[in-house]
């Protein structure tokens, strides 16, 4: 099992996306006004911040976590066959979370005893309800 980036990377993407919306919102250049004039100007704002921001708050630790790849993909979850192979495709499904939509990478395997699939590498992911 590994992990899909390292701490620093992650750290980096959620930085750069981070400081690129803070750029939008209060901008760096003082010749720069301030977007609104309202303090629901200012919410509305926020809120875009935060749909920018949040999901790769989100992506990055799901990316870091030791079972975000797996070597093996273990036994069946349906049947409990230790006959089990890891198929080459991969996705990337976007999960809806209560923060926006989240990408995240998902390998898949199959089951030769039973023929069901499954995500070994995601067996903790779903979609938000």
């Amino acid at each position: 099992m590994s992990a899909l980036t390292t701490r620093q990377d992650a750290r980096e993407r959620l930085r750069r996306v981070f400081e690129g919306a803070l750029d939008h919102l209060i901008p760096p250049d003082e010749s720069i006004p301030l977007k609104g004039t309202r303090f629901a100007d200012f919410e509305d704002q926020v809120e875009a911040l935060g749909r920018d921001v949040l999901p790769v708050a989100l992506e990055e630790p799901a990316a870091l976590e030791g079972n975000a790849e797996v070597a093996h993909p273990g036994c069946c979850p349906f049947c409990g066959s230790a006959r089990v192979y890891l198929k080459k495709k991969v996705t990337q499904p976007e999960l809806l979370s209560p923060q926006g939509e989240v990408v995240v990478r998902k390998q898949h395997a199959r089951c030769r005893a039973c023929g069901k699939t499954f995500s070994p590498s995601s067996s903790r992911l779903g979609a938000a309800r």
